[in-house]
């Protein structure tokens, strides 16, 4: 492929990593940020907040996550006089190593085709 190239661009390889089913979306970065940011803040309006993104959406991604999985990966606790919160539960921060790990894995794989191909 080098030979197909200008040599006065800069060209890289460029892709992102999901895990889907036929119908939906399980996993992919922007949820696996979510994810991290609940767990290091206990709150889905925080963790949100955090990413610029509206309560909704990231109430919908983490119903969609919870619906998919075997088990809850965040619980939820309504508001009121304690206040609300959301917890990441076992399953959702092995959830979260183990999607870290396949991302990096992906990033090695990107690396090294960009340095055949490039």
């Amino acid at each position: 492929m080098k030979n197909l190239l200008r040599p006065d661009l800069a060209f890289r390889l460029n892709g992102r990593l999901w895990v889907e089913t036929n119908d939906d979306r399980f996993m992919g970065i922007g949820r696996l940020e979510l994810l991290t940011q609940i767990q290091a803040l206990g709150s889905i309006s925080k963790a949100a907040q955090a990413m610029g993104m509206s309560y909704k959406r990231a109430w919908d991604l983490i119903s969609s996550l919870n619906a998919q999985a075997v088990s809850p990966l965040v619980l939820t606790q309504a508001g009121g006089k304690r206040g609300g919160g959301a917890e990441v539960t076992a399953e959702g921060r092995q959830l979260i190593e183990e999607f870290q790990a396949l991302q990096e894995r992906f990033q090695e794989f990107m690396q090294a085709e960009q340095a055949r191909l490039l």
